[in-house]
């Protein structure tokens, strides 16, 4: 970018923004040159730090020496940046920074850093093309005709392949990911091939992004991964190799396998903290820039876990759209789901959306609408559930979530489980939680605005809910419950959301925070698959059905206002049909029973004629089970029931 373009863009997104005074002395920089940018002919070096007063980069040949390659000062350039150059091919060499700022000196990773090196202690200069796997330039993203025909799985990469059961070789690492032919004791499906057979479109990965907590060298030490620590690399501790680019490699190794089997990736993204304060790169580089602060000078605390990001500045506004467009491009990334995205201003997202958009307009972007503590951003500018209309991102259905199977920890009980006066709730969530009419209405503009679930890695898992909340039921009556909570998220309007493992009714020993509880609390437990094999069936079938028929996954809310519509039931039960071809699909009449009473139900079928069951409270799919041609029909307790005419 030529200087003059540079400073017409500077001035097009101050009259866009708004430049603060304050901002307008700290200077914003622009350009796409941030970090460290390699070529065999020379590396630079740009680090936007205003207030500071020294900047020296020094380069080290082996991460484990005190013994300096090369020091070299950076100059004070345009718009609070720093700047060298240093020629010659650095591939593979290491660095790190020196800053004085507020006479203090402080040795630092620049944040915008694509590589690290074990433990993120320095810097990795690499050649990232070098990085990329065979036939990565012809490697695609998931397209998507819209958001509601995704079904996401989400998952934790250690959960996935941990369990000695789990047949993957590489346990705990991305390439895990990778493996094909695996199997469980039994000989059934695990890893790779069982997402395959289970039907979803896109795998949800836990953070994956540099984290703090973990050792990259440790066999066992676990987390979640919501402590970030640096933004634009891969975990190490997920690589076979911390110490170089192997982390990048194969992460891009593992992208290119799920696309290769038709599975999209989505990040699980942490923008609105750091685990660090007062030591973050960002604080030893800018001191207090970062950071929202109340209206004693103290750190804020939305997130619940010591500090919050200021997304409202623009310079921090920046780095998050920078750091998206980034995993997008370099990892052709499906999606991003935003952790706590209460805590950043609707600005922010709204040009993380237009960015992203702009890449692939099928990128699919969702996140929490809720913080995890009080913040100073105004109430308007959260992006809360409502404030996501026409923003084309989607937020977390708790609501739904809530009335199908009650509080997420407790022993209280939803529509499934024995709850009454949820049926109205259901519907509401049935519609996408659009404005369907007067008296059923949410927050939601569109269908595509909501992700319905219920579970995700917080709290119990479903299947241990329902063990607290119904302990006196038997095995058999909960597996009831679960099939149809999650036949419910199936066969709803919105973007259907599963837990990974729910499909073979997860436990984790009712731990409802597991985030450092270690694999044998965490791990997807394969052996249980063969246990419950007829719940993973069934969840399959559910899958096959809404992938197979649009009408389950309408497009805009004006078309769930014209094809779907509820019938008359009986108490806190739920009914309605889809019709006719509602959506395009090939079936002309669809109709839809949801039973969660203890005894059989009677439903009125809205039309006389062959109806053709395909789901029903011990089968799921797409095949008729049996046709019947009766008025009225029963319906099993605790289950569902699809059927269709043509």
């Amino acid at each position: 970018m030529s200087i003059i373009n540079y400073f017409k863009l500077v001035k097009s997104l101050d009259m866009e923004i708004g430049l603060e005074p304050e901002l307008e002395k700290q200077q914003l920089y622009l350009a796409d040159d941030l970090g460290v940018i390699y070529s065999r002919e020379k590396t630079t070096f740009r680090v936007w730090a205003p207030t500071a007063e020294e900047l020296t980069v020094f380069l080290y040949e082996r991460e484990d020496t005190d013994r300096i390659l090369h020091r070299q000062d950076l100059v004070r350039d345009i718009n609070g940046t720093w700047y060298t150059e240093i020629k010659g091919d650095l591939k593979g060499i290491y660095h790190i920074y020196q800053i004085k700022v507020n006479g203090q000196t402080n040795m630092v990773v620049d944040p915008y850093t694509r590589a690290l090196g074990t433990n993120s202690k320095l810097g990795l200069i690499v050649d990232l093309e070098a990085t990329n796997p065979p036939g990565w330039d012809q490697d695609k993203r998931i397209r998507l005709a819209s958001p509601q025909d995704a079904i996401i799985y989400e998952v934790h990469v250690r959960d996935f392949s941990s369990a000695e059961d789990s047949g993957m070789y590489y346990k705990n690492k991305y390439l895990a990911f990778t493996e094909t032919g695996t199997v469980n004791r039994d000989g059934l499906k695990t890893g790779l091939d069982h997402l395959k057979d289970l039907g979803i479109t896109h795998v949800h990965l836990l953070p994956v992004f540099d984290f703090a907590t973990v050792d990259d060298l440790s066999k066992n030490d676990y987390n979640w991964g919501y402590d970030p620590y640096y933004y634009y690399v891969p975990e190490g501790s997920y690589s076979t190799n911390p110490a170089d680019d192997t982390r990048i490699r194969e992460f891009k190794l593992m992208v290119k396998a799920l696309h290769d089997n038709g599975l999209g990736i989505i990040m699980d993204v942490v923008y609105n903290h750091t685990y660090h304060t007062e030591d973050s790169p960002f604080n030893k580089i800018y001191p207090g820039y970062y950071y929202r602060k109340d209206h004693h000078g103290n750190y804020s605390n939305g997130s619940g876990t010591g500090n919050e990001i200021a997304s409202e500045k623009p310079m921090i506004r920046k780095f998050i759209v920078d750091s998206v467009k980034y995993w997008a491009e370099e990892y052709h990334i499906d999606g991003f789901r935003f952790d706590l995205m209460a805590l950043h201003d609707r600005t922010t997202m709204a040009q993380v959306e237009k960015t992203l958009h702009s890449i692939d307009p099928s990128i699919i972007i969702y996140g929490e609408p809720w913080t995890g503590g009080w913040s100073p951003l105004r109430e308007e500018e959260r992006l809360v559930k409502g404030n996501q209309r026409g923003m084309k991102i989607a937020v977390f259905n708790d609501n739904f979530r809530n009335a199908i199977k009650g509080d997420n920890d407790g022993k209280g009980t939803g529509f499934v489980s024995g709850a009454e006066f949820q049926a109205d709730s259901i519907k509401r969530g049935v519609t996408g939680s659009i404005f369907y009419n007067h008296h059923i209405r949410d927050f939601a503009e569109e269908p595509s605005e909501t992700v319905n679930y219920v579970s995700s890695h917080d709290n119990l898992s479903l299947w241990d809910k329902l063990q607290r909340s119904n302990y006196y039921d038997s095995e058999e009556i909960r597996k009831d419950m679960d099939k149809l909570a999650q036949g419910i998220i199936l066969t709803s309007q919105g973007i259907p959301f599963i837990q990974g493992g729910e499909e073979f009714l997860r436990t984790k020993y009712g731990d409802n925070n597991s985030y450092k509880s270690g694999d044998h609390v965490n791990q997807l437990k394969w052996s249980r698959k063969s246990i419950y094999l007829d719940v993973f069936n069934y969840y399959r079938g559910l899958i096959t059905l809404r992938k197979e028929h649009p009408a389950f996954r309408l497009k805009d809310a004006d078309s769930v206002r014209k094809y779907l519509m509820f019938l008359d039931s009986p108490y806190n039960t739920v009914a309605f049909t889809l019709g006719d071809f509602a959506g395009g699909d090939p079936w002309k009449r669809i109709v839809v029973f949801y039973n969660p009473l203890r005894e059989t139900a009677y439903f009125r079928l809205p039309y006389r004629g062959k109806w053709n069951v395909i789901v029903d409270g011990r089968k799921a799919g797409v095949d008729v089970l049996y046709s019947i041609e009766d008025e009225y029909i029963g319906v099993s307790p605790i289950s569902m029931m699809v059927l269709y005419h043509k």
